[in-house]
């Protein structure tokens, strides 16, 4: 069983129900958020007893240092209505925020809810991003790496648009183990499904969450994933007893 484990062909990335290929897998995950996009903020806070909002302001105090720089570029990947992005633009309100994601319906919300905090909305592929080589010098992504279709072409491409000496950080669920995690699966697979169909009206974006976390790779394998797409110092910091974690590196 140990050499299975270790033969075992690495999950390419997302595979919602009924993708095909790579091109498929993206185009099923950007219908489904933009499906979800009304009820999704409602949803995340009811969800996680909004816990969310503490690990988003724990990344961003985590990258205080770039953050304090008045001319930090600063990337938010897949930034869903942008709530990652306001907390690091707290975090540091004199650098540069700019956030993506492949949702127009996503940004739509994101820039409403911006008020009179200044982040730019960017229409974009995480996979094909539409930035030079080394833009910016800190780029985050708070639950959306999960749901790209190739998460190394992603690792690259974050590589790529980072400047030498940049830092990265991967904001990601996790299954713990014992009896948390048990307990954690029967929520996860159970009620969280029923609780996301009976407020959103889309019970399939919210079963295909639990078994995305469930496929996704375990924090060492993505590390050793990190570190083969040319970063070094990385680091995965658990979350609220490993709910949840981030993974960082700096190219």
């Amino acid at each position: 069983m140990g050499e299975a484990a270790m033969t075992k062909t690495p999950v390419r990335g997302a595979a919602p129900e009924g993708a095909r290929d790579v091109d498929s897998a993206s185009r099923a995950v950007r219908e489904m958020f933009t499906a979800i996009a009304p009820r999704y903020d409602l949803l995340n806070h009811v969800l996680s007893a909004n816990v969310d909002k503490l690990w988003w302001r724990r990344t961003a105090r985590t990258f205080s240092g770039t953050l304090s720089r008045p001319d930090a570029q600063v990337l938010d990947l897949c930034c869903g209505t942008g709530d990652m992005a306001f907390a690091l633009r707290r975090q540091g309100p004199q650098s540069r925020i700019t956030g993506a994601d492949f949702s127009h319906a996503m940004l739509v919300l994101a820039s409403a809810k911006s008020a009179n905090r200044p982040v730019r909305w960017i229409e974009a592929d995480a996979l094909r991003l539409p930035f030079p080589d080394q833009s910016f010098d800190l780029i985050t992504s708070a639950f959306g790496f999960r749901n790209l279709a190739d998460y190394d072409t992603g690792l690259r491409e974050i590589r790529r648009v980072l400047r030498p000496g940049g830092e990265f950080g991967i904001l990601e669920f996790n299954e713990p183990r014992g009896l948390l995690g048990r307990l954690y699966k029967v929520y996860f697979k159970s009620i969280l499904p029923r609780i996301g169909k009976l407020i959103s009206g889309n019970r399939g974006a919210y079963s295909y969450l639990p078994a995305s976390v469930a496929r996704f790779p375990t924090p060492p394998e993505l590390l050793e994933r990190i570190q083969a797409a040319g970063f070094r110092e990385v680091s995965w910091i658990p979350y609220t007893f490993g709910i949840a974690g981030l993974f960082r590196g700096t190219r």
